[in-house]
């Protein structure tokens, strides 16, 4: 297509309905039939395997904006047959119409659902609903969506200048054949419906101009209507196997010009209409939501149990709606449609038909796609996300600057959080619509159905300060690993010496909790413990009242530095030297980096071997500055190539490889533990200035994954490397 030849501005118009009918056509009544106003079991069955939906919404700004949210199935949460919720941080949604379509991986149809959103209480979004119905398989099977994707063709150069000229957007678009479109009508309604070509679903002309075909389908023609009434539109579109989503919104309009038409014809058969859209904002953001609901992993197309029957869905619905209009042909359409196995003989006559209709079109490759197999994944066993989601069931205030949040399973019958005591959860979050993700050491006992995570606020800290000012009992949050090395060896000891300053009594205090809970455990704990005033001191009461109920087994020793002056050297000498200490004991020192070089250099004054000396140093809570255009990442093992992945603006190199199936190493994903250490082959790669690498590790080529961007094209050996002993 010659793109820069067409004049946008000299393109006719369709204006009236009269005009876009004589070309579509009227919907048949049967397709109006298929929409009900509530959500029947049907549609409940699908919320609860969809992982991932589009969503289109007023923003509190009055923008349009199509988004997609989720991220396991699931996600989406049935209050009644009218009403739904879901998780969307930073999307800040303003009451008033919206639209859904909840996909299945694996499966043609989408179940599209139409109502009124509004904010909840803890940043959830609540959706009053309309109408649903199930959405034909048209446009998942142009797209190709769940098939291995083709390799992207080079995007010419866009002609002018705009918003779609900026980095990364022309690459992506003609790489993209699926997005989702949203349009608003005048009565308060909205749609947001899928849309697929084989190759790419929408065609840049300049700059600011994008052409979508709009081929043949099942003539309700909803965005066409909406867009004679409000010319405002909003989409996002996908490319199968990445994990960034773009997003685009302005305004739309249709036309049958026939030079323009010819030029989006396949095997000779143009599309009826097409819709021209002046694009007044274009990005390329990571979709968290894409990226955690794994939708190209093979073991989640494969089903992790059996997906719902969209073609009973769809049949149910016909005769609800055949019902509620007075039909008697409602309670025919039940009865034919209960006949053991009907449901599969439809399923085939309907990809046969979708199939054909397409061919007809110009699409000579096109397939139904394959419904999720019934059972286990290919790998023989489910496949589980690392991220356990969770809800805040209580929250306690230890001290003006430290909080601890009690943590239960919010999706799932609560299970128990096994850990070592010592060791750290990452906790999972968006802020303002950014994904964050912050490590803080378990303060309860392991082996519980309930974990504690005790935050300290840091002055200027986005998590810290989020957690003090906005989080309440309920909100909903996700938590992975556990992680880190920093905690007592599993044969028992006879002693524990420990070491803290301010928060870093947070590890301490899950091991004086598992320890005295033993009661088979004869060994004892010494704890010093430094902070700056009585009132700063966390744990104060529980550790005076463990210490008062076992002075065999626990002796805490306070160290005020508003009182006594900060903890020095000779204050730790003196105060270990006083201890009847064992040859076994452990000693484990956290807080301040100052603190613990100082405790480790007296310990080993002391004789205090190495392999008994425990620190827990954590550098991690940032990322480097994010590229601002998707950039290619090649891994190789032991220079071998194992994959290529797409670094979306605003992902780490872990993030992207781990969209993309690759077999990255990690484990906290937040800088603290150095197992996602990879050598950078080629390239430019940028990370924090403080991480738990040593300058060797760093001048030998060797980054962390999870907190490092690309600013080029990169190469990676995810060898295993040598172990940073961060701990």
């Amino acid at each position: 297509m010659q793109q820069h030849t067409f004049e946008p501005a000299a393109m006719r118009r369709l204006s009236s309905l009269d005009e876009v009918e004589a070309v579509v056509g009227r919907p048949a009544a049967v397709v109006m039939k298929k929409q009900i106003s509530v959500l029947d079991a049907g549609c409940r069955s699908v919320l609860a395997h969809s992982p991932v939906a589009a969503f289109g919404y007023r923003g509190a700004d009055g923008t349009v904006r199509t988004t997609f949210v989720g991220g396991t199935p699931g996600f989406a949460r049935v209050h009644s047959s009218q009403r739904f919720s879901f998780s969307a941080p930073g999307v800040g949604v303003a009451s008033g119409p919206a639209s859904l379509f909840f996909l299945l991986p694996g499966v043609g149809e989408v179940l599209r659902v139409n109502g009124t959103a509004s904010a909840l209480k803890g940043g959830d979004t609540a959706v009053d609903v309309s109408e649903a119905y199930v959405h034909c398989a048209q446009a998942v099977i142009r797209a190709g969506l769940w098939e291995q994707p083709d390799q992207p063709r080079a995007a010419e150069p866009v002609p002018g200048r705009g918003p779609l000229a900026g980095p990364g957007i022309g690459d992506f678009l003609s790489a993209s054949p699926f997005l989702a479109l949203s349009t608003w009508d005048t009565e308060g309604g909205s749609d947001t419906s899928p849309r697929g070509e084989r190759q790419t679903v929408a065609r840049i002309l300049d700059g600011r101009t994008l052409v979508l075909a709009d081929r043949k389908g099942n003539r309700r023609a909803d965005t066409l209507h909406n867009l004679l009434r409000d010319d405002r539109i909003a989409l996002a579109a996908l490319v199968p196997g990445r994990s960034g989503v773009l997003h685009i919104h302005g305004r739309a309009a249709i036309t049958d010009d026939a030079a323009l038409l010819k030029t989006l014809a396949l095997r000779g058969v143009p599309p009826h209409l097409a819709l021209l859209i002046d694009v007044e904002y274009a990005e390329i953001r990571s979709g968290d939501a894409v990226s955690r609901a794994r939708l190209w992993s093979p073991d989640v197309r494969s089903g992790r149990d059996s997906a719902p029957d969209m073609m009973a869905v769809g049949s149910a619905h016909l005769a609800a709606g055949a019902a509620e209009s007075g039909r008697a042909s409602g309670w025919l359409i039940r009865l034919i449609t209960a006949i053991p196995g009907l449901s599969r003989l439809l399923r085939k006559a309907a990809d046969r038909a979708y199939v054909a209709g397409l061919r007809k079109e110009g699409y000579d490759d096109v397939r139904a796609p394959a419904a999720a197999r019934r059972g286990e994944t290919r790998h023989g066993q489910v496949a589980e996300s690392p991220l356990r989601p969770v809800r805040i069931c209580g929250i306690r205030q230890e001290t003006p600057s430290a909080r601890t949040l009690v943590l239960e399973d919010s999706d799932t019958e609560a299970r128990p959080f096994h850990f070592h005591p010592g060791q750290f959860f990452t906790l999972v979050t968006d802020i303002a619509g950014h994904p964050v993700r912050r490590a803080y050491s378990a303060s309860s006992a392991p082996g519980a159905t309930r974990l504690e995570l005790t935050v300290k606020h840091v002055e200027g800290g986005r998590f810290s300060t989020h957690a003090h000012r906005d989080l309440r009992v309920g909100d909903r949050l996700a938590v992975r690993g556990p992680s880190g090395t920093f905690h007592a060896p599993p044969q028992a000891t006879d002693q524990l010496v420990l070491i803290a300053a301010g928060s870093g009594i947070t590890p301490m205090m899950s091991m004086i909790r598992a320890r005295l809970s033993a009661p088979a455990s004869a060994g004892r704990i010494d704890l010093l413990y430094s902070s700056r005033s009585p009132e700063e001191i966390i744990f104060s009461a529980e550790l005076a009242r463990m210490e008062k109920d076992r002075p065999d087994r626990l002796t805490v020793t306070h160290v005020l530095t508003g009182r006594d002056g900060r903890l020095d050297a000779e204050g730790i000498r003196r105060w270990a030297t006083g201890l009847p200490l064992t040859d076994s004991a452990h000693h484990f020192v956290c807080g301040p980096e100052a603190l613990m070089d100082t405790a480790q250099d007296v310990l080993r004054q002391l004789g205090v071997p190495d392999e008994h000396m425990h620190q827990e140093r954590f550098s991690g809570g940032a990322t480097a500055p994010a590229t601002q255009a998707p950039q290619e990442m090649r891994v190789e093992k032991n220079g071998s190539l194992v994959g290529v992945a797409v670094v979306e603006p605003g992902q780490s190199l872990l993030d992207a490889g781990l969209a993309a199936e690759l077999p990255m190493p990690y484990s906290c994903t937040v800088g603290n533990c150095g197992e996602c250490m990879v050598r950078v082959r080629s390239g430019e790669v940028t990370q924090p200035e403080h991480t738990c690498l040593t300058p060797q590790q760093k001048a030998d080529g060797q980054v962390l994954a999870c907190v490092s961007c690309p600013l080029s094209e990169v190469t990676l050996d995810i060898a295993d490397p040598t172990p940073p002993g961060a701990h």
